[in-house]
């Protein structure tokens, strides 16, 4: 049976080569999930044929999909092996969890808007995505009943770690957030090593903010 006709395949490859390999992008599993999950059917129509620049893209409710190369960042530095359970704080769209889908053995992922949310699982379903839980929360919050996380990924600006979600990140577990004021933050990775926290930072990031009960104001 014919594979049918992709006609984003081609830019789709070249976002990958072009902006994710040239900047050091390395990880073969996170590529291979950039270059399959469709990026084109998280946007609306009216903006798909943009969906593959290098940039973010609007879609609704104040919210944006996050530019290509920093969604494969902030994955990478996850270190996903396959085995590990997930969550994300933040659906959005549902493209950095149908990422996460393709890398993980189990994703749930928190979105306070109950309309992207309603909107992201039904094409996170249409994906054939089965790994995939996603409910209508708020995310400084976590997901208590699933915990403990071996990762846990949060894709919108705070002012510091949020301390439910370090108690429910596992021991030897990774957190990839962005922290800082409203306007400019840092990537940060935290690390829970015999129950206290570890620190980095990975490069300067833009994201809307971090609602919250440990976080900013709606």
């Amino acid at each position: 049976m014919e594979r049918a006709y992709d006609p984003f395949e081609l830019p789709r490859a070249q976002m990958v080569a072009e902006q994710l390999v040239r900047r050091a992008i390395t990880d073969e599993r996170v590529l291979a999930a950039m270059r399959k999950v469709p990026r084109h059917l998280f946007v609306e129509e009216a903006l798909r044929g943009r969906a593959y620049g290098d940039h973010p893209l609007p879609i609704g409710e104040e919210q944006t999909i996050s530019q290509p190369y920093i969604v494969a960042l902030m994955t990478q530095l996850l270190e996903l092996q396959g085995r590990e359970k997930v969550l994300e704080i933040g659906t959005g769209s549902g493209y950095q969890t149908a990422v996460l889908a393709e890398l993980a053995r189990r994703v749930c992922s928190i979105e306070r808007l109950p309309r992207l949310a309603e909107r992201a699982r039904g094409l996170l379903e249409q994906l054939g995505c089965v790994n995939v839980w996603v409910r209508v929360g708020s995310g400084t919050l976590g997901w208590p009943d699933e915990a403990p996380f071996d990762r846990i990924l949060v894709t919108a600006g705070g002012p510091g770690v949020p301390p439910p979600l370090f108690q429910q990140l596992a021991e030897s577990g990774r957190m990839v957030l962005p922290i800082g004021d409203a306007e400019n933050q840092r990537l940060t990775v935290v690390e829970k090593a015999g129950g206290e926290m570890r620190m980095r930072e990975a490069g300067e990031c833009k994201f809307v903010k971090l609602v919250g009960k440990y976080a900013w104001e709606a």
